[in-house]
């Protein structure tokens, strides 16, 4: 019979109390962990790892620390409290502004609820060519490529796992509906399926030139947004 060894390293591991042992790690996790990958870290069972997380995750919010253990984009990371925001940005921002701009925040939104989507699409609903914004958006890697569109070889943009744990969603299903703020939605959506040509924002690169998408009011004009 052969005897079953645990390396001496995870064997180490597997003696430390859990809690502590998390928390330690994810100090130092620049994305959120999965409850899979912890648990195989520190060879424990998944369920006892996962049943620590939350209750580390709910004796911070009752000691009202500032920072809380939060679940998402599949994974688990620490994140300082919104209560405390305020103290934060004046700390990392020291005055500067970092935040994305209007232009970027709905070029994001568009992308969000309509993905997979061409830029000449997003550009389309939102009346101006979005060249150097999507462009932005990818280097601060909330959005990627998502292939290309079959019938036009357009190249299609997504959102990433970044985009979901700066919003603090689990998944695309706990974004907010749209009804309540765009009670149009429905009719643009349907005036979207009829093909009328749009203005070729990509013209430049070329990869979305013969995408058919439609105009929504007052995007009669093709000024370019950086």
């Amino acid at each position: 019979m052969t005897e079953q060894r645990t390396p001496a390293g995870l064997s180490e591991v597997a003696e430390l109390d859990l809690k502590p042992a998390l928390e330690a790690v994810l100090m130092v996790v620049d994305e959120p962990a999965t409850e899979e990958h912890l648990a195989k870290v520190l060879a424990r069972p998944r369920r006892a790892v996962a049943d620590a997380l939350r209750e580390l995750a709910d004796e911070y919010a009752t000691q009202g620390r500032g920072f809380e253990l939060r679940l998402v984009a599949g994974g688990w990371r620490y994140y300082t409290r919104p209560a405390y925001a305020a103290a934060v940005e004046g700390f990392v921002l020291d005055g500067q502004q970092a935040r994305l701009t209007q232009a970027a925040l709905e070029t994001l939104a568009v992308v969000a609820y309509r993905q997979p989507v061409s830029r000449s699409r997003v550009s389309a609903v939102r009346g101006v060519n979005c060249d150097g914004v999507m462009r932005t958006l990818l280097q601060r890697g909330l959005v990627e490529e998502a292939g290309t569109e079959p019938e036009t070889g357009a190249i299609l943009y997504r959102t990433t796992n970044y985009f979901l744990e700066r919003m603090g969603l689990r998944g695309l299903d706990e974004l907010p509906e749209l009804a309540p703020f765009l009670p149009e939605a429905d009719a643009v959506e349907g005036e979207s399926q009829e093909g009328v040509p749009s203005f070729d924002p990509d013209a430049i690169d070329g990869d979305d030139a013969h995408d058919d998408v439609e105009h929504r009011a007052g995007s009669g004009h093709s000024q370019t947004e950086t």
